[in-house]
């Protein structure tokens, strides 16, 4: 017994450093410039080269989160947080959509100075060593090199800790500056409850470019000392025991700082809640989520709430593979974020502007709906049913207030950013998996309206309401080049509009049918259909039509830019044809000529990971009969595509879908057409990855034999120790549990899953 208890104690520090997925996480990857050959390749003036990944602190799908600022600004498309920055001259709580080119909203930063009273980001910026940088979900922690300054922080949903160890003696402060884009920032100091309050107005971009939002980024700054020296400042001077500072919109900064004489290693603590809907909101929530000072506890808290998200999938594999599937999944829960305070309330949407108030769900905002789609919002639905509900009434209450469905939702408004009405895909997908914690009614309602009713009202069109050019497509059943969208960010565009609506009316029809709604159903299958319409018999490629059905004369499949395709060639958007991939191949050949098609777009080096088009691409070889094939290019996507170094992203991350595709693609599956319950299969990169839906308690494992970088092809497989031939799985048979088990080798097997009744079925009817 002695030697038992011996053995047992002599074990328990190796029990007790047992990583968690949280360990895994690398926050910094894609906050550098991409280094993969198609990033360089597509890339038009060096834009896709920018991960826009700024390190994010907090818990999954936070209000607010916080990062190290080594940009001052909410700048379109500049993101707050760059690898390459020599210096940070500040900590935000930001609301920046990961990954993307659009731009931060309502945020503050806090910034720790010694010494001389320096206001100017570039005078009071400091140097920094990436080597004594921290990063986790959870904490951050670094050096402030020039101030002698050690910075922490730690969050929660709604609210912030930060804590600074001053190494310096005499004067120190920190500085409160809301970021305010159009100058309009407020802050006001109140000494007696030791408080910095303010806001930060928004302002849309896009459609009503400039326009207010009609809401603010509100902050409660709290100091666990007293306020006894202090003041404000606009345009950067100084103004010592003022208590208010106020921008009038004409560019001006404005902020708050105080001062102490401290002495070397003293601590000062900041906790910071923030709300969408007013200073009282942004107290309550402070008050709800951060009770102490105690930063240690609150990262000890918000790192257990990641590992039970991230728990949702247990991996097997190398460390470094683990790193790239934890860090894809944690960018993969960053957005939508939450929207509601802790009691509820949020800002109307769009024109609304009254408080409403959540009951029974949390509001979120910010869906990225053109990327996240096709990968993050199934990945939701099979993970977190609850949180997919919420968010999917939480896109009817926008329909409600607004009175159309938002096609790109951010800042709380319609944006008509990018193309599509995928909202329709993101409520059929959840409703085909089992997602029922939402009013479908009131979904289909809207969704419904996008489809069929033409916004004939200018000024409302114009704002960004209602699908663009669908009075031509409802006409042609495809979008001529004459018909150009002005009142949107991409203009022209009309083969891609013709494809995402084609597969919009495909993914209503499966809804429309499962609610009973049979007429609607029978009209948007058939405009499922429209794809064809654009599909040139001569070349085998969409290419762009006029109004009296002439193809445009000049035509290269392969050019990186055309005007009637969104940020990519025809090439690769002539596979966007999710819903019908059985009917794709057969009118452009045959299974064969399918196939050599799909080669030519990889082998010339025609294919773009970093635009969300292409990401179902190299599942649709096994939809084809040549499963093999999507094995091979699956595995060669995730060597090449990601690495676990800061540039280790292709290309923008767009709201998590870049991850979404790495998680589902190293488990071995991608949803290839969202509104059905069917995952195609590919080669999983883990070892082995236990999924745990969230609709029960069964859990689904899929496991990879003799596993390895060389041995990337199945060789055969068995469902529940049954021989097992299918290239997909279902929906069902995910959240039923169960195990799937993967022989792997090094040559392909080119007999598995060959037979047309073992691909993906295409369930849109002749």
């Amino acid at each position: 017994m002695r030697k038992i208890l011996f053995l047992f104690l002599l074990a328990g520090p190796l029990f007790a450093q047992t990583k968690q997925p949280v360990d895994y996480v690398n926050p910094l990857i894609g906050s550098a410039p991409s280094q993969t050959p198609t990033a360089k390749r597509h890339s038009e003036a060096g834009s896709e080269l920018k991960g826009q990944i700024a390190p994010a602190i907090g818990r999954p799908h936070a209000m607010t989160t916080w990062t190290p600022q080594t940009q001052a600004t909410e700048t379109k498309c500049i993101a707050p947080y760059y690898y390459n920055d020599p210096k940070i001259n500040g900590f935000r709580g930001t609301h920046w959509l990961n990954g993307s080119c659009v731009q931060d909203y309502g945020s503050v930063s806090i910034m720790p100075v010694s010494g001389k009273l320096a206001l100017r980001p570039a005078e009071r910026g400091s140097r920094f060593d990436h080597k004594t940088e921290t990063v986790t979900p959870a904490y951050y922690d670094v050096r402030l090199t020039d101030s002698n300054i050690r910075a922490e922080l730690s969050a929660h949903t709604r609210a912030g800790l930060l804590q600074f160890t001053f190494g310096t003696g005499g004067d120190n402060a920190i500085l409160v500056e809301p970021n305010s884009d159009e100058g309009e920032g407020y802050v006001e100091i109140h000494p007696e409850r030791n408080e910095i309050v303010g806001y930060n107005p928004a302002h849309r971009i896009y459609q009503g470019a400039g326009q207010s939002a009609g809401f603010s980024g509100h902050f409660v700054v709290q100091f666990d000392r007293p306020l006894t020296t202090f003041g404000t400042w606009t345009n950067y001077e100084p103004s010592a025991g003022s208590k208010q500072a106020k921008g009038v919109g004409r560019k001006e900064s404005v902020g708050a700082y105080v001062r102490w004489n401290l002495k070397p290693g003293d601590v000062v603590r900041v906790r910071v809640g923030t709300s969408f809907v007013s200073e009282a909101g942004a107290r309550k929530n402070l008050q709800t989520e951060l009770s102490d000072w105690n930063l240690a506890r609150v990262r000890q808290q918000t790192e257990a709430a990641w590992n039970a998200e991230l728990g949702r999938m247990q991996a097997t594999g190398r460390d470094t593979d683990k790193t790239m599937f934890y860090t894809a999944l944690y960018h993969a829960n960053l957005t939508p974020r939450i929207f509601s305070d802790s009691d509820g309330a949020y800002p109307g949407f769009a024109d609304d502007t009254a408080i409403h108030k959540a009951s029974g769900f949390d509001y979120y905002c910010d869906f990225s709906l053109w990327d996240t789609f096709r990968a993050c919002q199934p990945l939701q639905n099979l993970l977190n049913p609850k949180r997919s509900g919420d968010m999917m009434q939480s896109l009817v209450k926008k329909a409600e207030q607004g009175g159309w469905m938002p096609i790109f939702p951010c800042w709380n408004s319609y944006t008509a950013a990018m193309i599509g009405d995928h909202a329709q895909s993101a409520i059929a997908d959840a409703y085909s998996k089992g997602v029922r914690n939402f009013d479908v009614k009131g979904a289909y309602k809207y969704l419904r309206k996008n489809a069929f009713d033409v916004n004939s009202d200018p000024k409302s069109y114009e704002a960004g309401k209602g699908r663009r050019a669908l009075a031509s497509y409802l006409q042609y059943k495809y979008i001529p080049l004459e018909d150009s969208v002005w009142q949107a960010f991409h203009k022209r565009e009309q083969v891609s509009r013709t494809l995402e609506y084609a597969y919009d009316d495909f993914c209503l029809g499966q809804l429309a049918k499962a609610l009973g709604q049979t007429s609607d159903a029978t009209i948007l299958n058939q405009r499922a259909r429209n794809y064809r319409n654009v599909l040139d018999p001569a070349t085998g490629y969409v290419r762009g039509r006029y109004a009296d059905g002439r193809w445009i004369a000049r035509f290269d499949p392969f050019a990186l830019r055309v005007s009637f395709i969104t940020e990519g060639s025809p090439a690769q958007y002539t596979f966007f044809v999710p819903q019908d991939v059985q009917g794709l191949a057969r009118l452009v050949g045959g299974r064969e000529r399918f196939v050599a098609k799909l080669d030519t777009l990889f082998n010339d080096g025609h294919y773009w990971h970093g635009n969300e088009p292409n990401n179902q691409i190299s599942y649709l070889y096994a939809c084809a009969g040549a499963p093999y094939k999507t094995q091979a290019r699956v595995r060669q996507l995730v060597q090449d595509e990601y690495d676990t170094s800061p540039g280790g992203l292709s290309g923008n991350e767009d709201g998590g879908q870049m991850s979404a595709w790495l998680v589902f693609s190293m488990a071995g599956l991608y949803p290839v057409c969202p509104g059905t319950p069917y995952y195609v299969l590919g080669s999983p990169t883990l070892d082995a990855v236990t999924i745990r839906p969230g609709a029960g308690n069964a859990s689904f494992t899929i496991k990879a034999l003799a596993n390895s970088s060389q041995n990337v092809y199945i060789q055969s497989a068995t469902l529940n120790r049954k021989p097992f031939s299918r290239t997909y799985l279902t929906h069902n048979e995910l959240v039923q549990g169960g195990e799937l088990v993967l022989q792997m080798g090094p040559l392909p097997n080119k007999n598995w899953g060959s037979k047309p009744e073992e691909a993906m079925p295409s369930v849109l009817p002749e």
